[in-house]
């Protein structure tokens, strides 16, 4: 396992301790980005690796548990600077991200702390929204339903 997805991560962390500390990204307003993170973990990495070449099969469960934090620790962050724009005081979670146990503890706390509902569907629902994709993919072909070859991706629509 070179790079662990995000279920591997999980399992990992829950083994671990967030004992190391990455760059956190600086990005304004709601959005986020994790390339800042991902590159702060890499140069840290790679300068551990120098010392000690055994150093990420020794501290793997240490370093998920640490970047799992971290992301967990970002998204709070904008969850709350959002709640506090909007007022909104229920929080819905779902697709593969769900499935994350650090998170679903997060949003509960956090939850508690704050007066929010929260709703998280259960684990066996939690699957990665490109198997949802593929299935209503698999439906509109049964039906002839077919876009033209100059249709766009529209992310944000």
């Amino acid at each position: 396992m070179c790079y662990p997805a995000g279920p591997q991560i999980d399992q990992l962390a829950s083994q671990g301790q967030p004992i190391f500390e990455f760059a956190r990204p600086q990005v304004g307003g709601l959005d986020f980005s994790f390339s800042g993170l991902k590159t702060s973990i890499l140069y840290r990495l790679q300068k551990e690796k120098l010392k000690d070449d055994q150093f990420v099969k020794r501290e793997l469960n240490n370093i998920c548990a640490s970047v799992q934090k971290n992301i967990i620790d970002i998204l709070m962050e904008k969850l709350l600077k959002a709640a506090h724009q909007t007022g909104i005081k229920q929080r819905a979670i779902a697709g593969g991200v769900s499935a994350n146990s650090g998170l679903r503890v997060a949003l509960n706390d956090l939850a508690e702390q704050q007066d929010y509902e929260v709703y998280m569907p259960k684990l066996e629902y939690c699957t990665d929204n490109a198997a949802m994709i593929g299935v209503t993919a698999h439906f509109k072909f049964q039906l002839g339903e077919f876009a033209s070859m100059d249709v766009a991706p529209a992310a944000r629509l």
